[in-house]
């Protein structure tokens, strides 16, 4: 594993999956980018609910919480985005978890 990470140094490692929280984002157009989060379920929201101008910061939101995975992650996004909605699922830190968590 060490020599992996040498490798790959310039990555930033994720946690590990049991410091983790698996959520949903789903967002659309309209207006700007309105984003909308899920447990893991599918069935109960997050109380926090983000707005972005552009599709960058959707992008940077994307990368920042884990979503990108492989490069076909990559792809469903950016098709996702020419169509004005999608989603996908997110590891997000204790912290980002409880940004989202708070009213």
């Amino acid at each position: 594993m060490d020599y992996f990470r040498l490798y790959f140094a310039y990555t930033t490692s994720m946690p590990p999956q049991d410091q983790t929280h698996r959520v949903y984002l789903s967002f659309q157009f309209r207006d700007g980018w309105q984003c909308q989060f899920l447990e893991q379920d599918l069935k109960t929201a997050l109380p926090r609910k983000l707005h972005f101008a552009s599709s960058d910061k959707l992008i940077e939101l994307v990368k920042r919480a884990g979503g990108f995975t492989d490069q076909e992650t990559w792809l469903m996004v950016d098709q996702d985005i020419a169509m004005g909605r999608g989603g996908l699922f997110l590891q997000l830190t204790e912290e980002q978890y409880a940004k989202l968590t708070m009213r």
